[in-house]
């Protein structure tokens, strides 16, 4: 299993949540290398731009999406959203198209990662 780090807006993002909820997501959200690299569980996607990487997992109505340092042994996370931030762009648009195929190609969900990107780690 792997370190998972939440930054400041990830850490936050989290704590608006109740306590049982936080707990039970928290629970859920445990990732292994394995999981990185077979991505078979319908919980977790990958988003690539750039050459960059990230990783989604899902839970609930709830996605962290994170990097791994596999090196480091981490996971860090970025951004912990509401399905529903996104869900509600993708039906605007009527693109019909899976959920993380149009968060790579989305100038505002990369804005929202380098903000996690950028913010110190709790």
């Amino acid at each position: 299993m792997l370190q998972i780090v939440f930054n400041e807006i990830s850490a936050g993002e989290i704590s608006q949540l109740g306590t049982l909820e936080q707990l039970e997501l928290l629970d859920e959200f445990k990732v292994t290398e394995k999981d990185l690299e077979n991505l078979d569980d319908a919980r977790f996607g990958k988003i690539t731009r750039d050459g960059k990487t990230l990783y989604r997992f899902r839970s609930q109505d709830w996605r962290f999406y994170f990097e791994a340092d596999l090196d480091g042994e981490q996971v860090i996370v970025h951004r912990v959203l509401h399905k529903g931030t996104f869900s509600d762009f993708l039906f605007r648009s009527k693109l019909p198209v899976a959920e993380d195929e149009e968060l790579a190609s989305s100038k505002h969900f990369w804005k929202l990662i380098e903000e996690g990107e950028n913010a110190r780690r709790a």
